[in-house]
Protein backbone atom coordinates (compact mmCIF):
# COMPACT_ATOMS: atom_id res chain seq x y z
CA UNK A 1 0.00 0.00 0.00
CA UNK A 2 1.22 3.17 -0.95
CA UNK A 3 -1.06 5.88 0.31
CA UNK A 4 -3.23 5.30 3.47
CA UNK A 5 -7.13 4.03 2.76
CA UNK A 6 -8.51 6.76 4.50
CA UNK A 7 -7.01 10.93 4.95
CA UNK A 8 -8.83 11.08 8.60
CA UNK A 9 -9.46 8.32 11.15
CA UNK A 10 -13.17 7.72 11.47
CA UNK A 11 -12.81 7.44 15.07
CA UNK A 12 -11.15 10.89 16.04
CA UNK A 13 -10.88 13.06 12.84
CA UNK A 14 -6.83 13.55 13.42
CA UNK A 15 -4.76 12.76 9.91
CA UNK A 16 -3.68 9.00 9.31
CA UNK A 17 -0.57 7.99 8.55
CA UNK A 18 0.72 5.43 6.92
CA UNK A 19 2.76 2.86 8.46
CA UNK A 20 3.65 -0.33 9.62
CA UNK A 21 1.23 -0.85 13.26
CA UNK A 22 2.84 -1.33 16.28
CA UNK A 23 0.91 -4.65 16.92
CA UNK A 24 3.11 -6.67 15.28
CA UNK A 25 1.52 -5.87 11.84
CA UNK A 26 4.11 -6.50 8.79
CA UNK A 27 1.94 -4.51 6.66
CA UNK A 28 1.94 -0.82 6.17
CA UNK A 29 -1.60 0.55 7.07
CA UNK A 30 -3.32 3.65 7.41
CA UNK A 31 -2.78 4.56 11.69
CA UNK A 32 -4.23 7.26 13.66
CA UNK A 33 -1.42 9.14 15.55
CA UNK A 34 -3.30 10.06 17.72
CA UNK A 35 -5.79 7.29 19.14
CA UNK A 36 -3.93 4.86 17.08
CA UNK A 37 -6.77 3.05 15.26
CA UNK A 38 -5.56 1.03 12.69
CA UNK A 39 -7.79 1.35 9.55
CA UNK A 40 -7.46 -1.84 7.25
CA UNK A 41 -8.64 -1.96 3.69
CA UNK A 42 -9.63 -4.88 2.15
CA UNK A 43 -10.84 -6.14 -0.88
CA UNK A 44 -14.95 -5.93 -2.36
CA UNK A 45 -16.64 -9.17 -3.06
CA UNK A 46 -18.89 -8.74 -6.11
CA UNK A 47 -21.32 -11.61 -6.05
CA UNK A 48 -23.92 -12.55 -8.87
CA UNK A 49 -25.45 -15.51 -10.23
CA UNK A 50 -25.38 -17.44 -13.61
CA UNK A 51 -29.14 -17.40 -14.68
CA UNK A 52 -30.16 -20.32 -16.95
CA UNK A 53 -33.26 -22.06 -18.53
CA UNK A 54 -32.42 -25.03 -20.31
CA UNK A 55 -29.59 -24.00 -22.65
CA UNK A 56 -29.75 -20.48 -22.09
CA UNK A 57 -28.19 -18.28 -20.03
CA UNK A 58 -29.56 -14.50 -18.94
CA UNK A 59 -27.25 -11.81 -19.48
CA UNK A 60 -27.82 -8.12 -19.15
CA UNK A 61 -26.94 -5.02 -20.73
CA UNK A 62 -25.50 -2.48 -18.54
CA UNK A 63 -26.96 1.33 -18.42
CA UNK A 64 -23.89 2.24 -16.16
CA UNK A 65 -20.01 3.01 -16.34
CA UNK A 66 -17.69 0.79 -16.28
CA UNK A 67 -18.35 -1.09 -19.50
CA UNK A 68 -21.85 0.89 -20.27
CA UNK A 69 -23.62 -1.00 -23.16
CA UNK A 70 -21.99 -4.40 -22.31
CA UNK A 71 -23.34 -7.20 -21.43
CA UNK A 72 -22.51 -9.43 -18.04
CA UNK A 73 -24.26 -11.70 -15.73
CA UNK A 74 -26.09 -10.04 -13.27
CA UNK A 75 -23.90 -9.11 -10.56
CA UNK A 76 -22.75 -6.57 -8.23
CA UNK A 77 -21.06 -5.28 -4.92
CA UNK A 78 -22.20 -7.52 -1.61
CA UNK A 79 -24.05 -5.48 1.36
CA UNK A 80 -23.01 -5.47 4.76
CA UNK A 81 -25.27 -8.05 6.55
CA UNK A 82 -26.26 -10.39 3.87
CA UNK A 83 -24.56 -13.65 2.90
CA UNK A 84 -23.56 -14.34 -0.56
CA UNK A 85 -26.12 -16.21 -2.14
CA UNK A 86 -28.46 -13.76 -0.85
CA UNK A 87 -26.21 -11.00 -2.13
CA UNK A 88 -26.40 -12.69 -5.47
CA UNK A 89 -29.75 -13.36 -5.31
CA UNK A 90 -30.13 -9.96 -4.70
CA UNK A 91 -28.94 -8.55 -7.55
CA UNK A 92 -30.39 -10.75 -10.26
CA UNK A 93 -33.56 -9.11 -8.95
CA UNK A 94 -32.40 -5.59 -9.30
CA UNK A 95 -30.81 -6.49 -12.61
CA UNK A 96 -32.69 -8.57 -14.37
CA UNK A 97 -35.81 -8.45 -12.27
CA UNK A 98 -35.79 -12.71 -13.16
CA UNK A 99 -37.62 -15.50 -11.27
CA UNK A 100 -35.41 -18.46 -10.70
CA UNK A 101 -33.99 -20.80 -8.02
CA UNK A 102 -30.40 -20.52 -6.31
CA UNK A 103 -28.36 -23.64 -7.28
CA UNK A 104 -25.05 -24.20 -6.04
CA UNK A 105 -22.02 -22.06 -6.19
CA UNK A 106 -20.17 -22.31 -9.20
CA UNK A 107 -16.86 -19.90 -9.26
CA UNK A 108 -14.74 -17.65 -6.97
CA UNK A 109 -12.36 -15.55 -9.16
CA UNK A 110 -9.44 -13.29 -7.39
CA UNK A 111 -8.89 -10.19 -8.94
CA UNK A 112 -6.07 -8.55 -6.25
CA UNK A 113 -4.61 -5.93 -8.64
CA UNK A 114 -8.12 -4.23 -7.84
CA UNK A 115 -8.74 -5.65 -4.79
CA UNK A 116 -11.94 -7.47 -5.45
CA UNK A 117 -13.33 -11.15 -5.15
CA UNK A 118 -16.20 -12.34 -7.33
CA UNK A 119 -18.59 -14.87 -6.70
CA UNK A 120 -21.46 -16.65 -8.69
CA UNK A 121 -23.51 -19.38 -8.41
CA UNK A 122 -25.93 -21.36 -10.63
CA UNK A 123 -29.81 -20.39 -10.74
CA UNK A 124 -32.63 -21.86 -12.51
CA UNK A 125 -34.92 -19.47 -13.92
CA UNK A 126 -38.32 -19.68 -13.48
CA UNK A 127 -39.84 -17.68 -16.53
CA UNK A 128 -38.56 -16.27 -19.22
CA UNK A 129 -40.18 -12.77 -18.41
CA UNK A 130 -37.71 -9.96 -17.03
CA UNK A 131 -38.24 -6.79 -15.40
CA UNK A 132 -34.74 -5.34 -15.15
CA UNK A 133 -33.84 -2.37 -13.27
CA UNK A 134 -32.49 1.32 -13.93
CA UNK A 135 -28.77 -0.62 -13.89
CA UNK A 136 -29.68 -3.18 -17.37
CA UNK A 137 -30.92 -1.77 -20.60
CA UNK A 138 -31.61 -4.38 -21.68
CA UNK A 139 -32.22 -8.80 -20.10
CA UNK A 140 -32.13 -11.47 -22.24
CA UNK A 141 -31.80 -15.29 -22.95
CA UNK A 142 -28.95 -16.40 -25.36
CA UNK A 143 -27.50 -19.74 -26.60
CA UNK A 144 -23.85 -20.27 -26.10
CA UNK A 145 -23.03 -20.06 -29.78
CA UNK A 146 -25.49 -16.38 -30.12
CA UNK A 147 -23.24 -14.59 -27.15
CA UNK A 148 -21.82 -11.62 -27.83
CA UNK A 149 -17.90 -12.67 -26.48
CA UNK A 150 -16.48 -9.33 -27.63
CA UNK A 151 -19.21 -7.37 -26.01
CA UNK A 152 -18.92 -9.39 -22.53
CA UNK A 153 -18.26 -6.45 -19.28
CA UNK A 154 -16.04 -7.96 -17.58
CA UNK A 155 -12.92 -10.85 -18.10
CA UNK A 156 -14.61 -12.94 -14.85
CA UNK A 157 -17.91 -12.71 -16.72
CA UNK A 158 -16.05 -14.55 -19.87
CA UNK A 159 -14.34 -17.05 -18.32
CA UNK A 160 -17.31 -18.16 -15.71
CA UNK A 161 -19.19 -18.67 -18.70
CA UNK A 162 -16.56 -20.78 -20.38
CA UNK A 163 -16.14 -22.91 -17.47
CA UNK A 164 -20.24 -22.96 -16.95
CA UNK A 165 -20.19 -24.43 -21.05
CA UNK A 166 -17.22 -26.52 -20.53
CA UNK A 167 -18.82 -27.85 -17.27
CA UNK A 168 -22.20 -28.36 -19.22
CA UNK A 169 -20.67 -30.02 -22.17
CA UNK A 170 -19.08 -32.47 -19.56
CA UNK A 171 -22.40 -33.25 -17.85
CA UNK A 172 -20.84 -32.06 -14.58
CA UNK A 173 -20.36 -28.96 -12.70
CA UNK A 174 -17.56 -28.20 -10.49
CA UNK A 175 -16.53 -25.57 -8.40
CA UNK A 176 -14.09 -23.62 -10.04
CA UNK A 177 -11.40 -21.03 -8.21
CA UNK A 178 -8.94 -19.32 -10.18
CA UNK A 179 -7.34 -15.79 -10.51
CA UNK A 180 -6.98 -13.38 -12.64
CA UNK A 181 -3.85 -11.11 -12.30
Amino acid sequence: MHRPPVKHCKNCGTAVVCRVPDDGDTRKRGVCPACHTVHYENPLNVVGTIPYLGDRILLCKRNIEPRLGKWTLPAGFMELCETVSEGAARETVEEAGAQFEMGDFFSLVNIPRVGQVHMFYRARLLSDQFDPGHETMEARLFLEDDIPWDEIAFRTVGETLKRYFADRRAGQFSIHVFDIP
